[in-house]
């Protein structure tokens, strides 16, 4: 559910006091931490891939199925942990694309928000219709 304006104004109040009275502890609560662990699974499930490419390769010159397949298996694991940290890693709202500021964040956000605002209106006005002629 998203905030609503009120309560989004009273958050950045609550964020620039806290920035006013702490900067180092507000800094070191900035969120990258999610991030830079997110960052880190997918260099990690990228070098298992590379690993699991060596361990098929070496099963299909020693000609050890096994050792193919334990790599096959490998190289699966590490494409799909890359793949899902990759999707978390570049969420809206965690991460800002490139060359976007927080300016065009929020504008996006408000027409979301007006387009829902809208939304409910009409539902509210058939509602209200459909009330009144009955």
């Amino acid at each position: 559910m998203p905030l609503s304006e009120h309560e989004q104004r009273m958050l950045e109040q609550m964020e620039r006091a806290l920035y006013a009275e702490d900067p180092k502890f507000a800094t070191a609560l900035e969120g990258s931490g999610l991030r830079t662990y997110t960052r880190r699974r997918v260099y990690q499930a990228v070098a298992g891939f590379l690993v699991g490419i060596a361990l098929l390769m070496a099963g299909m010159v020693a000609q050890q199925v096994w050792l193919s397949v334990v790599g096959f298996l490998v190289m699966l694991g590490c494409a799909v942990l890359a793949v899902t940290g990759w999707r978390k890693a570049l969420k809206p709202g965690e991460q800002q694309a490139a060359g976007a500021g927080p300016q065009a964040a929020r504008r996006q956000q408000r027409q979301k928000r007006s387009m829902m605002d809208r939304i409910d209106e009409r539902w509210q006005r058939r509602r209200d219709e459909q009330q009144g002629g009955q």
